[in-house]
């Protein structure tokens, strides 16, 4: 039997939750983040209980000029295994029933608690797909910031210092990461035989204690998401790292130009560092206040290279969004504005 805790909602949370007819209203979503990166993953069931076992190529066989009559030495490629774990993602509610029941809105009771749960496991998702560290919590999968921690890595090419004249700034630090995903790129599995995605389960009516070792009856609903990141090839991430945010969106009109001009430069090199753009769907990563920056910038006639795309979605409303030639700008709001300085 489950423990319900001070952690379950309280009849003050539910009248807080009432509009005076006694219905459940729309709740402002105040808490809410847009973590755009969530809708292009590519997700991928793996070949292992726990994740996904992939082989990557280390090294080219040895080819050599041939004179007639004359043979060669057999030569052969190298390759490694690597495994990447998937992260157990999951909560659980415990609604009391009679609760759930005051005025027979029962169904949009628990619908506007399920709304806040499914929005804190998209935003630790995303936050992990940037900053997951197995060293410092195991029960992470490893993600794209500490993957990309140093440009004298192994993956070092990859990492674009672009501090610059500018100097560190602690709490205005960001990154623009470049993510071509794909099969055989960068992608998300699942453990073999499991799905995908946020699993929501509606667990029904069950019996409950609180901390006192009295029961109650309870609705629970559990939510769970299994989740990791495999970078097949780490050529197909660049991270544009030590972004000065305060240079960014200076007081200075010109400083802000300048600081944007050159953030797009170096994204311009960025998509020079992956080897093949079809190989996938790219997409470059940003918090909102660099979003923000260039999006003032494409404002700029003399940006041409940034341009605001406008069209209708899928359910036929209008929206528009940025992108640099051609490859479209995402918000993260995950992205923090207080990165660690990458040397």
């Amino acid at each position: 039997m489950a423990e319900l805790t001070n952690t379950n909602l309280t009849l003050a949370d539910w009248a807080k939750r009432s509009d005076p007819d006694g219905r459940i209203p729309v709740i402002a979503e105040l808490l809410s983040q847009s973590n755009e990166i969530l809708e292009d993953c590519v997700f991928k069931e793996g070949n292992l209980p726990t994740g996904d076992r992939v082989v990557i190529r280390t090294g080219l066989p040895t080819v050599y000029w041939r004179a007639l009559n004359q043979g060669i030495p057999n030569s052969k490629s190298t390759t490694a295994q690597v495994d990447e774990a998937c992260g157990i993602l999951e909560a659980r509610s415990e609604v009391d029933k009679d609760l759930a029941m005051l005025n027979g809105n029962t169904a949009q009771f628990r619908l506007s608690e399920d709304t806040a749960f499914l929005e804190a496991m998209n935003q630790t998702q995303a936050t992990t797909l940037f900053y997951g560290n197995p060293a410092t919590d195991p029960k992470q999968f490893l993600g794209l910031a500490t993957r990309y921690s140093s440009t004298s890595a192994g993956n070092g090419a990859n990492v674009i210092n672009s501090l610059g004249s500018d100097t560190y700034d602690s709490a205005a630090n960001t990154s623009v990461y470049l993510v071509v995903w794909g099969d055989q790129t960068v992608y998300c599995p699942f453990p073999k035989g499991s799905k995908a995605g946020l699993i929501h389960e509606d667990l029904g009516e069950q019996t409950v204690y609180n901390s006192d070792a009295t029961r109650l009856q309870a609705y629970a609903t559990r939510y769970q998401w299994k989740n990791g990141l495999v970078v097949k090839d780490w050529r197909y991430v660049v991270r544009i790292a030590n972004i000065n945010t305060t240079s960014l969106l200076g007081q200075s009109g010109s400083q802000s130009a300048s600081a944007s001009t050159a953030l797009i430069k170096l994204m311009a090199r960025a998509l020079y560092r992956v080897p093949n753009m079809a190989m996938g769907k790219a997409a470059f990563y940003m918090n909102r206040t660099v979003h923000s920056g260039l999006t003032v910038a494409a404002l700029d006639k003399s940006q041409y290279v940034l341009k605001v795309n406008e069209g209708l979605s899928q359910f036929g409303m209008p929206y528009s969004w940025l992108s640099f030639l051609g490859v479209p700008l995402r918000r993260v709001d995950a992205i923090l504005n207080t990165e660690s300085q990458v040397s």
